[in-house]
């Protein structure tokens, strides 16, 4: 076992039960049940919007006010103009995706083992601090964390190494002593696999590496139950 393990929050230790088109077509059923091809304009809208690096960055921060853009530029694409329906919709998107909201299978098992066994733990999100910090609230997770860095708080987030070196330094280890545990292949692993940090990648939906280019991992599991076990 490592002397300290990083964790990331979303998709890591929380997971969400509904997938989001299903959550996006309750919305349009509820909302604007007259408007045709608004769900295929918001998957548009949605994959501009977080295509791009800059977007993605400044998004994540609010998601929110991303969302409502979103649905702005959804419903500019329909030739429709009424922000106060289109922030309706994505207000309740935003509301109903986070109901669904639930730790992963024997998440709180697993941290309860790893801090008996000694390790020192933190946590590291991107995303704006309200969101972010109120999921945390939510599932009790703070005390399992010696450390726990949000950037919308810190100022810039994963890839970045500063991130990590900042992590490191305060939980006073050193990168080949330590896990990242994370579900995203460029923003947990492959900074991680640059510093020396021993790299678990969350493959939840069993998609395995499929991408040419993609960051490589050390280990893939499905479960950060595993984690419990021989590596």
């Amino acid at each position: 076992m490592p002397v300290a393990i990083l964790f990331d929050l979303d998709d890591t230790l929380i997971t969400w039960n509904t997938p989001p088109d299903e959550v996006w077509q309750e919305i349009c059923r509820r909302y604007a049940a007259g408007l045709e091809g608004l769900f295929e304009a918001i998957n548009k809208a949605r994959d501009w919007y977080w295509g791009d690096p800059e977007r993605h960055r400044r998004g994540r921060l609010n998601l929110f006010e991303a969302r409502r853009e979103v649905i702005r530029l959804a419903f500019s694409h329909l030739g429709l103009d009424s922000a106060a329906l289109a922030d309706r919709i994505a207000d309740a998107y935003s509301a109903d995706r986070e109901e669904t909201a639930s730790l992963v299978p024997d998440a709180t098992t697993t941290l309860e083992y790893l801090r008996g066994r000694g390790l020192r733990m933190a946590l590291i999100t991107n995303g704006g601090s309200e969101m972010q910090r109120a999921k945390i609230r939510k599932f009790g997770l703070e005390p399992f964390f010696d450390s726990i860095l949000v950037e919308g708080e810190f100022g810039c987030g994963k890839p970045d190494n500063r991130v990590f070196h900042y992590t490191l330094e305060k939980l006073g280890v050193r990168a080949e002593n330590t896990w990242m545990v994370g579900d995203d292949l460029e923003r947990d692993i492959a900074p991680c696999r640059r510093l020396g940090i021993y790299a678990v990648w969350v493959d939840g939906k069993g998609t395995g590496l499929s991408t040419p280019g993609k960051a490589r991992p050390d280990r893939i599991i499905r479960n950060i139950s595993e984690l419990r076990g021989p590596a």
